[in-house]
This record gives structure tokens, C-alpha cells and sequence, in this order.
């Protein structure tokens, strides 16, 4: 609604305040100091090919006029789309025993795991970490070595910490 009130406020007699801007006259160049008039006219005196700036020079225009510009641009690529990018992406089979994946994945791209095998991944190395070490895991699921060396160091599902209750300083105190 309020799109609406703006717009026809922007918009409201725009065409007489366009005729009226463009019938304004320009602005006048402002006038130069008396000091530096002497100065103007001395390097003008001095450097008298700055007139021949403002001059058309014929010749130039001539060689100008003929200069012609044949563009033969080779067709553009075409950008790879989502479609064809599926198509050429590597995929490998599911390697998780579980059945309780929702969606029915049933290959996984290279590089990439499925829920169920990264939670595989992960109760693998916490129980045999000597067995299941970042190269092992890297060489079976297609992943880079990277990539699951952060996993296992960040991503730490299954590990719970139990924090002591709190204690009151009076009873510490009184304790000793």
C-alpha cells in the first residue's frame, strides 16, 4: 500500500517539472580572480599551441573517416548449467548399511557423504581411531583428506561432557 502513495507522489505532475527544469538556463561559468588574469594571458603569449587545441584539425578527421572496424568475436561458450553439471559430476555408491535414510539416496557425489555415512564415519573413528584414520576414511568415501581431518576434529556428535554441580563458596569455605 505504501509502494503505491510513493510512487504517485514521485510521479505526480513529473511531466511540468521535467519542461520546467529543461527551460531553466544553464548556469554561467564562474567569473576567474583579476590576479590571475595577467597569469592567463602570460602562458597563452608563452605556449600558443594551446589554441590549436580547440581547433578542428581536417586531417586527423580525414584519417578518422577512414578507420573501419571489422569485430569478428568468436561465439561465447555456453555457461555450464545445472543440468549438464549433475551429469558430468562423479558419483559413487551409497557405502552405509543403514536403512533409515528418508530419501532413498542411493549414490552419493565424490566428495560428499550422506548423513547416515558421516554419522558411520564418525562412531567408526571414535571406536577405532587406529583402524579408521583420516587417510583410510578419505580413500574409502572419495573425500579429501582435508576436508575429513576437520570433520573429525570439529564435528563431535557423540561426545558428552558432564560438568560437576556447583558448589557454594560458604560450604568451601567452611569445609576446610
Amino acid at each position: 500500500m505504501g509502494g503505491r502513495l510513493t510512487r504517485a507522489m514521485r510521479n505526480f505532475n513529473l511531466e511540468n517539472r521535467v519542461h520546467a527544469e529543461i527551460g531553466k538556463q544553464k548556469p554561467r561559468i564562474a567569473p576567474r580572480h583579476p590576479n590571475s588574469k595577467a597569469l592567463m594571458e602570460q602562458q597563452l603569449s608563452n605556449h600558443p599551441e594551446i589554441h590549436e587545441i580547440h581547433n578542428k584539425n581536417e586531417e586527423l578527421l580525414s584519417f578518422l573517416k577512414d578507420v573501419y572496424v571489422d569485430s569478428k568475436d568468436t561465439p561465447a561458450k555456453k555457461l555450464v548449467t545445472d543440468k549438464t553439471s549433475k551429469q558430468l559430476q562423479e558419483y559413487r555408491p551409497l557405502k552405509s548399511t543403514l536403512n533409515y535414510d528418508p530419501f532413498n539416496i542411493i549414490n552419493v557425489p565424490k566428495g560428499k557423504l550422506s548423513i547416515a555415512e558421516a554419522l558411520t564415519v564418525l562412531n567408526n573413528h571414535k571406536l577405532q581411531p587406529k583402524i579408521w584414520t583420516t587417510d583410510k576414511i578419505a580413500e574409502d568415501y572419495s573425500l579429501e583428506p582435508k576436508d575429513v581431518k576437520g570433520l573429525l576434529e570439529f564435528f563431535k556428535p557423540f561426545e558428552i561432557k558432564i560438568l560437576p554441580p556447583k558448589q557454594n563458596n560458604k560450604e568451601l569455605l567452611t569445609a576446610r
